[in-house]
Protein backbone atom coordinates (compact mmCIF):
# COMPACT_ATOMS: atom_id res chain seq x y z
CA UNK A 1 0.00 0.00 0.00
CA UNK A 2 1.32 3.21 -0.87
CA UNK A 3 1.73 6.30 1.22
CA UNK A 4 -0.94 8.25 -0.03
CA UNK A 5 -3.09 4.95 0.04
CA UNK A 6 -2.17 4.84 3.90
CA UNK A 7 -3.08 8.41 4.79
CA UNK A 8 -6.28 8.25 3.09
CA UNK A 9 -7.07 4.69 5.19
CA UNK A 10 -5.76 6.20 8.52
CA UNK A 11 -7.99 9.42 7.77
CA UNK A 12 -10.95 7.11 7.24
CA UNK A 13 -10.71 5.19 10.27
CA UNK A 14 -10.06 8.23 12.03
CA UNK A 15 -13.29 10.00 10.79
CA UNK A 16 -15.46 6.87 11.79
CA UNK A 17 -13.94 6.85 15.55
CA UNK A 18 -15.30 10.66 15.26
CA UNK A 19 -18.56 9.64 13.65
CA UNK A 20 -19.20 6.85 16.28
CA UNK A 21 -18.30 8.84 19.48
CA UNK A 22 -20.03 12.10 18.22
CA UNK A 23 -23.50 9.68 17.95
CA UNK A 24 -22.95 7.81 20.85
CA UNK A 25 -22.20 11.39 22.70
CA UNK A 26 -25.61 12.96 20.79
CA UNK A 27 -27.56 9.94 21.70
CA UNK A 28 -26.80 10.11 25.31
CA UNK A 29 -26.89 14.23 25.70
CA UNK A 30 -29.70 15.31 22.90
CA UNK A 31 -31.75 11.44 23.23
CA UNK A 32 -31.67 10.24 26.86
CA UNK A 33 -31.01 13.53 28.29
CA UNK A 34 -33.87 15.72 26.65
CA UNK A 35 -35.81 13.79 23.97
CA UNK A 36 -36.73 10.60 26.63
CA UNK A 37 -36.25 12.74 29.26
CA UNK A 38 -39.88 11.98 30.75
CA UNK A 39 -40.03 8.34 30.22
CA UNK A 40 -36.51 7.48 31.35
CA UNK A 41 -37.20 9.81 34.69
CA UNK A 42 -39.88 7.51 35.52
CA UNK A 43 -36.71 5.26 37.02
CA UNK A 44 -34.63 6.28 39.56
CA UNK A 45 -31.26 5.31 40.29
CA UNK A 46 -29.40 6.47 43.73
CA UNK A 47 -32.61 8.53 44.07
CA UNK A 48 -32.70 10.87 41.09
CA UNK A 49 -34.96 10.68 37.98
CA UNK A 50 -32.63 8.88 35.39
CA UNK A 51 -33.53 11.50 32.34
CA UNK A 52 -32.91 14.47 34.94
CA UNK A 53 -29.43 12.81 35.92
CA UNK A 54 -28.42 11.83 32.01
CA UNK A 55 -29.33 15.85 31.27
CA UNK A 56 -27.06 17.55 33.98
CA UNK A 57 -24.29 14.64 34.53
CA UNK A 58 -24.49 11.54 32.40
CA UNK A 59 -23.71 13.13 29.63
CA UNK A 60 -20.73 15.21 31.15
CA UNK A 61 -19.52 11.55 32.34
CA UNK A 62 -20.23 10.36 28.97
CA UNK A 63 -18.58 13.18 26.91
CA UNK A 64 -15.20 12.95 29.81
CA UNK A 65 -15.42 8.93 28.89
CA UNK A 66 -15.14 9.39 25.47
CA UNK A 67 -12.38 11.71 25.35
CA UNK A 68 -10.01 8.89 26.48
CA UNK A 69 -11.37 6.44 24.56
CA UNK A 70 -10.63 9.01 21.73
CA UNK A 71 -7.14 8.88 22.57
CA UNK A 72 -6.72 5.51 23.37
CA UNK A 73 -8.00 4.77 19.99
CA UNK A 74 -6.08 7.11 18.15
CA UNK A 75 -3.07 6.21 19.20
CA UNK A 76 -3.53 2.51 18.92
CA UNK A 77 -4.31 3.70 14.63
CA UNK A 78 -0.85 5.60 15.42
CA UNK A 79 1.02 2.78 15.63
CA UNK A 80 -0.64 0.97 13.66
CA UNK A 81 0.10 3.33 10.53
CA UNK A 82 3.41 4.18 12.07
CA UNK A 83 2.26 7.93 12.46
CA UNK A 84 3.08 8.24 16.16
CA UNK A 85 4.25 11.83 17.28
CA UNK A 86 6.99 10.42 19.84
Amino acid sequence: MGNKEQMEAYWRANLRYVGILLGIWFLVSFVFGILLAEPLNTIRIGGFKLGFWFAHQGSIYVFVILIFVYVWLMNRLDRKYGVRED
